[in-house]
């Protein structure tokens, strides 16, 4: 048997459903997309989330006016799959930036290019997967997927859909970073091997992550 599904094997078997897969990103799971990730700090989400996020601690939250959603990428750029097609990945970006337009406009007007005032959004979806299939092997998140694959494999559980996204946050004057964060979710179970994974499968976490994005910079107001 393989050392990574013997890991999984014992985590399933000795925690059940819990897993043992950690619930942040680890560092071997960094895509690159960000340029340091040396200040990430776990931390709590509104949603209660676990996440790594670093918030720069002289940010004047105040200070801006507007906001400059980037369109998503997909980082690094992969190959679709028959399990996860490019209408599912062109899916996935574009509802999330409907999704940050519509959560960080309840609180700061779109601007249309960044510019002093301005924050700029630059998000990116770094993985996207099911059971144990991923877009390339840089993707893959070991541990989490092969688990996955034996608790179907014995009945606990259907195939999950997981979903990791990083963002930065820039001042949109003199391009500083002033945050970071970087999370990853559990969309709806596919029903079995063959079902292609949709766009649909992971709104609910895109819709969360958006959520709490809003809710993050309300708190930083405060």
């Amino acid at each position: 048997m393989k050392l990574g599904l013997m890991i999984g094997t014992l985590c399933v078997a000795s925690i059940a459903m819990v897993g043992c897969a950690s619930k942040v990103q680890q560092p071997d799971e960094y895509s690159g997309f960000l340029k340091d990730y040396s200040h990430l700090k776990e931390a709590k989400s509104p949603s209660g989330a676990e996440v790594m996020r670093w918030v720069d601690p002289n940010l004047k939250v105040n200070e801006y006016t507007s906001v400059y959603i980037e369109p998503t990428q997909l980082y690094p750029a992969p190959k679709p799959t028959e399990k996860i097609p490019q209408s599912t990945l062109n899916g996935i970006t574009n509802y999330y930036d409907q999704a940050l337009k519509r959560e960080l406009s309840k609180s700061l007007p779109l601007a249309s290019a960044p510019g002093p005032g301005v924050i700029v959004v630059r998000a990116a979806i770094t993985a996207v997967s099911s059971e144990t299939a991923s877009l390339a092997p840089y993707e893959y998140i070991p541990v989490a997927l092969v688990a996955a694959a034996v608790s179907t494999a014995s009945g606990i559980r259907d195939q999950d859909t997981e979903l990791a996204t990083e963002a930065v946050f820039i001042d949109g004057q003199s391009q500083d970073v002033v945050a970071q964060v970087v999370r990853k979710g559990t969309g709806k179970p596919l029903a079995n091997s063959s079902q292609a994974m949709k766009a649909d499968d992971v709104k609910n976490v895109i819709d969360t992550w958006a959520a709490d994005l809003h809710q993050s910079y309300l708190k930083l107001k405060k």
